[in-house]
This record gives C-alpha cells, sequence and structure tokens, in this order.
C-alpha cells in the first residue's frame, strides 16, 4: 500500500508526467516580435490571433525574454501625468495587463491600450507593447495572471518560436 502512494507521488510529480506529452502545448502564450511589431497569441495549440503592436522608441526600451503576466487591471490610472483611468486622454487605454520584466512586478512593462490608435504598428513606446483597445480588450478576457508572454526581436516566425517555447505542437 504504501509502495503504491510513493509510485503515485512520484509519477505527478515527475518531469515526464504526463507521460510524451509537453505539458506547456494548450496553455495560453503570447510571443511580441519587435522587429515586426506584431504580437501572437497562442491558445490550445494554435496561433488564434496576429495583431500589429507599438514597442519602444529604441530597442533597448522594450525588455526581451520570457516574462509572466502578473497584473491585470481595467481602465489603469496612468501615475505619471495622474490621469484618471477610462480618461479619454489616458494613454493606457482601456486595459493594462502588466509582466515582471526586470523585477517591476507588473508595474512598469505592459500590453496596454490607447488614445493613439495612429501609433500601432510604430516604434513610440517608452518601453510597454501598445494595442488598439478593442483588441487588448480581447485579449485581456482570454488571458489569465500567470500567462507567458516572450518578447523578441527577430526574423523567425511565430511558428517557430511558439514551438521552440513549447506553445506548438
Amino acid at each position: 500500500m504504501l509502495q503504491t502512494l510513493f509510485l503515485s507521488i512520484l509519477l505527478v510529480v515527475s518531469p515526464i508526467w504526463p507521460l510524451g506529452e509537453n505539458p506547456l502545448v494548450g496553455d495560453p502564450y503570447i510571443i511580441v516580435n519587435k522587429q515586426t511589431n506584431q504580437l501572437a497569441y497562442i491558445n490550445e495549440g494554435v496561433i488564434q490571433n496576429v495583431y500589429s503592436v507599438a514597442t519602444g522608441t529604441q530597442n533597448e526600451l522594450t525588455p526581451e525574454g520570457e516574462f509572466m503576466i502578473v497584473v491585470k487591471a481595467p481602465n489603469p490610472y496612468y501615475r505619471k501625468k495622474d490621469i484618471e483611468g477610462g480618461a479619454k486622454e489616458n494613454p493606457l487605454g482601456t486595459r493594462w495587463i502588466g509582466f515582471d520584466a526586470l523585477e517591476t512586478d507588473g508595474r512598469i512593462y505592459g500590453v496596454h491600450g490607447t488614445n493613439l490608435p495612429q501609433s500601432i504598428g510604430h516604434y513610440v513606446t517608452a518601453g510597454c507593447v501598445r494595442m488598439e483597445n478593442n483588441q487588448v480588450e480581447e485579449l485581456y478576457e482570454e488571458i489569465p495572471l500567470g500567462t507567458k508572454i516572450l518578447i523578441v526581436n527577430t526574423n523567425e516566425s511565430f511558428e517557430y518560436l511558439a514551438r521552440e517555447a513549447g506553445a506548438l505542437p
């Protein structure tokens, strides 16, 4: 009896459980490619959508690497200029999806909306990833806290990047 219990626990915590399956395939995953200013949303082993985005005015402003979504906020408050959430002049738009880059706890870097939709597709931000409000609202509803986001600057395809990360079969 004790041996059966021990074997069951070992299998559950084992890196090979479930046998032969990658545990990341099927989980929501986001990839941002700064080279193309595009964001791919992957879920259930499929690239669900690709969106145009804006990124940093200089390459180093938008951090590269794999991070985790740790904050989600509707109608975010813009601290730098003391602008209430939901205000027309708020540059963060209607949603904030903060990721923990450079140990900032999701408060400095994020995927967010905009009050300047004409900026999408350009290198204009202080480091965040900017989307059209209706698109960031859609993404906001789809991804839970804990979702991973990969930010790169490459000519590799989203399919290749997602497979390398384990988000596609």
